[in-house]
């Protein structure tokens, strides 16, 4: 019986376990790549709890971004080129935003082929009352670094992009 007791202990999780060898570092695009992640992480969970209070995923706020600096409205397609992330469904995401009457699709008379997604005033309003939090949601995540290094942070980050 204590052999199998003093086998279970061994293969238990109290047993300590030798450390691991370090493994090699990675280089320094792969260092820079995977801070980018934790950042936008961290980031994107502090913008995700502002856009909660409305109900709104980080994607569904991008695309009423998107329709309020198009008010003659985008066709899907165009929308979809224009997101900061990429959705592979957009018409999914568009029936959500239109089920709630926050933006509105309708055919265009020149070509019945294209259907046009515009933001409706309710979508407007609820941009509207998230511009404040938001807005503030970025100086608090980001304002300490000060005008200069935002600009060269963003200049930077466009080289990057490409």
């Amino acid at each position: 019986m204590q052999s199998v007791l003093r086998n279970c202990y061994k293969n238990s999780w109290y047993v300590k376990r030798k450390p691991e060898p370090r493994k090699k570092r990675g280089c320094q695009e792969e260092a820079a790549f995977l801070t980018l992640l934790r950042v936008t992480d961290r980031l994107s969970r502090g913008l995700t709890r502002v856009l909660k209070t409305e109900d709104l995923s980080l994607t569904q706020y991008n695309v009423l971004r998107i329709l309020r600096g198009a008010p003659e409205g985008l066709s899907c397609g165009d929308i979809g080129r224009r997101m900061i992330t990429r959705d592979p469904d957009i018409t999914r995401l568009l029936d959500r935003l239109e089920r709630r009457r926050l933006i509105s699709r309708c055919r265009e008379s020149c070509d019945r082929r294209t259907v046009l997604t515009r933001i409706t005033g309710e979508g407007l309003d609820v941009l509207a009352r998230l511009d404040g939090p938001v807005h503030h949601a970025h100086r608090k995540q980001l304002g300490q670094l000060g005008k200069q290094r935002l600009d060269q942070l963003t200049e930077i980050l466009c080289g990057v992009e490409g």
